[in-house]
């Protein structure tokens, strides 16, 4: 084990295993809180984008570019 003071003691690979420089560390993912909230998020876009679709007028637009689409003569 090598000694590094009041900081606690480096692991083999060079890490800190306690004291500030462990805790200052950057986090690397995300807890499950911030999946819910993240999933939560894109259900309320989908929904969002949902409305937005199959609303009169983009609905109508839609189709027109659709059909446009079928019926074009190679």
């Amino acid at each position: 084990m090598v000694r590094t003071g009041w900081t606690g003691c480096v692991n083999r690979w060079g890490g800190t295993r306690r004291g500030w420089p462990g805790r200052l560390r950057a986090d690397t993912g995300m807890a499950t809180s911030e999946y819910a909230v993240a999933t939560i998020a894109a259900c309320a876009l989908a929904a969002v984008l949902y409305k937005v679709v199959t609303s009169g007028s983009v609905s109508a637009a839609l189709e027109s570019v659709i059909g446009k689409a079928l019926h074009a003569q190679i």
